[in-house]
């Protein structure tokens, strides 16, 4: 088999998990199909917000109809806020108010009389601007290391030369999750590293796991079974990374008015 036919396979994998990941994510915007005069819009409402005000928009959702966004901090017992959706520039719009760095906001909307999500109230975090000479490097280079780790693995299964792509998957990872990683996460929420052994973060956690299994890769590489080692590597790899990203994120406690981490 041609190495160009790993490489497309590879590339197709990758994004396949990538883009699982994206939409299963608990920060991925939440689309709710809402009915006004007997016909349907699918609307999109957010659960990540930076440090300012969010606008929730109803966007196609005709103009003769009363909506309201209803939100309250979380996780408290406090009552729901309810602020109407005003008309603005063609579209209905609301604003759910600036939290502080990890603060999140339960909600969910009424339109024409109804309830939506009222049951199951969406969570929206927010978090510092990110700027984007560290976001977009950290993304590359994290895509890089699975793109990497999977033509690794076409390799291992074909039984051909793998050592020189394992070594380059690792120290992708490496710069990928534990230079860019902890330069995201400080400029996001503040701390540098918030998995393990300081706090239980998923997403460093299992950037963390998978180094670990790479590592022992390595550390194995002239041992006749190296190719289950690094099999397995990849594998755990592709696991931790289905996990959906931003899970057990950062969570400021508005009861101590700490950060810690929370379920998202």
């Amino acid at each position: 088999m041609k190495k160009s036919v790993y490489w497309i396979l590879a590339v197709v994998i990758t994004l396949v998990l990538s883009v699982y990941q994206r939409v299963t994510g608990p920060t991925h915007p939440k689309s709710v199909t809402v009915e006004v005069n007997g016909e349907q819009y699918k609307v999109k409402l957010p659960r990540s917000g930076v440090q300012h005000d969010e606008t929730v928009t109803l966007k196609g959702v005709p103009s003769d109809v009363d909506a309201q966004l209803h939100y309250r901090q979380y996780p408290t017992p406090n009552d729901y806020t309810t602020a109407e959706f005003s008309w603005n520039e063609g579209e209905w719009k609301a604003d759910l108010p600036v939290q502080p760095v990890g603060g999140k906001l339960q909600y969910y909307i009424t339109v024409g009389g109804k309830d939506y999500l009222a049951d199951e109230p969406l969570l929206i975090r927010f978090r510092n601007d990110v700027p984007a000479t560290i976001l977009v490097p950290h993304i590359l280079l994290m895509f890089a290391a699975m793109l990497f780790a999977v033509y690794t693995f076409l390799l291992v299964v074909t039984r051909k030369k793998y050592s020189k792509w394992l070594w380059i998957t690792t120290g992708t990872l490496v710069v990928g999750g534990f230079i860019f990683g902890p330069l995201v996460q400080h400029a996001a929420f503040g701390p540098w590293w918030a998995g393990f052994p300081y706090d239980t973060d998923l997403t460093d956690n299992k950037t963390l796991l998978s180094f670990l299994f790479f590592a022992a890769a390595l550390a194995t590489l002239k041992w006749k079974y190296n190719r289950w080692v690094v099999g397995l590597a990849v594998l755990m790899m592709i696991a931790v990374f289905t996990i959906p990203h931003s899970m057990y994120g950062s969570e400021y406690d508005y009861e101590t008015q700490q950060l810690g981490t929370g379920k998202g």
